[in-house]
């Protein structure tokens, strides 16, 4: 992640493992350079259908840096990888060829609501990370 960017992180706000991603992503982002926009919201419906994603079947996870767009298992990695450090090595993972890496992030996020939950509402982030999150 460049030094001056605000990449946003478009997520699923009800879905309860989406929701633990967010919590990891805050806790590791020391910068606090990452912004959040639920897919349910205006700004992350918005970000979807610019990068070509149907928001209405939101199975996959979109990062946008510096104006382009990444998606599931690409932007997973490129995410943890900026953390540094020995998160680095799971930049690694880059190795296995995209369809199978994203074979499985999909088998995931199909299932993701009967194998880890869905909240009633979007998530609510407490106050001390709330302007983090747009909308």
């Amino acid at each position: 992640m460049t030094e001056n960017c605000a990449p946003v992180v478009v997520f699923d706000g009800v879905c309860l493992l989406c929701s633990r991603w967010v919590a990891f992503l805050l806790a590791h982002d020391r910068d606090g350079c990452l912004r959040f926009a639920a897919m349910q919201g205006r700004t992350g419906r918005a970000l979807l259908l610019q990068h070509g994603l149907d928001p209405d079947d939101p199975t996959s996870f979109l990062l946008v840096t510096d104006g382009r767009g990444y998606r599931n298992s690409d932007a997973i990695l490129r995410l943890v990888a900026g953390f540094g450090g020995a998160w680095r090595l799971l930049a690694l993972v880059r190795a296995v060829p995209a369809p199978l890496r994203d074979a499985g992030y999909r088998l995931i996020a199909r299932n993701r609501y009967r194998w880890f939950g869905r909240a009633a509402q979007c998530l609510v982030p407490d106050a001390a990370s709330a302007q983090r999150f747009l909308d």
